[in-house]
């Protein structure tokens, strides 16, 4: 359609940059759309290492606009030299081809992913994709959760309304390729152990 009627196509990347498609470079690589997507934003953080800031690609035109009447981007700071250091360089071994990085996170996503499944954990999403979402459906249960899980020495976030829709209250976990299968043992055990405690599993 965006061809037919000269329209330009955004993607929202922030959870797809590093891990979706073959070698990682995201949804357009997945969906084979290089070339047709004019937009493209997305996050330093998660799979890029950098834990924060963003960019948006595209025509200049629109750059400019941003540039001059985005709020987010007026009212932003600017990315400290290191991130953009780190994050150009995972650029970099993205554009190279090896997937030694993107095997990683995946087979660790398909570890941890089975191991809670089997655990009797709700585990919403894509069997690929490293941001797991275990469900328990009650905020106060999932601050509990979370909370017990720090105890742990496990780092997890409870995501309870409004950042998700009331009643899909959830633990949100992020795999990465810098976990060993020893971190995944400990973590997939921790959420064992709590989730007998407050009766989830």
């Amino acid at each position: 359609l965006a061809e037919k009627y000269k329209a330009y196509v955004f993607i929202d990347e922030c959870h797809a940059t590093g891990f979706v498609g073959a070698t990682g470079r995201g949804t357009i690589e997945h969906c084979g759309v290089d070339g047709r997507v004019a937009i493209i934003n997305s996050t330093l953080g998660k799979a890029l290492g950098g834990g924060t800031g963003g960019y948006t690609t595209g025509p200049q035109e629109v750059i400019d606009l941003l540039r001059q009447k985005s709020r987010p981007y007026l009212f932003s700071n600017t990315v400290t030299p290191s991130v953009v250091g780190a994050s150009l360089k995972v650029f970099e071994m993205l554009q190279d081809g090896n997937t030694v990085l993107v095997d990683k996170v995946r087979k660790n996503t398909h570890m941890f992913r089975d191991k809670l499944s089997s655990a009797g954990f709700d585990i919403r999403g894509c069997y690929d994709h490293p941001i797991v979402p275990i469900m328990l459906r009650d905020a106060k249960l999932a601050s509990e959760f979370a909370s017990r899980m720090l105890s742990r020495n496990i780092y997890v976030i409870g995501f309870s309304y409004p950042v998700v829709p009331m009643g899909q209250a959830r633990i949100r976990t992020q795999i990465s390729a810098a976990h060993s299968e020893k971190d995944i043992d400990k973590a997939t055990s921790a959420f064992y152990e709590v989730g007998k405690e407050l009766g989830v599993i």
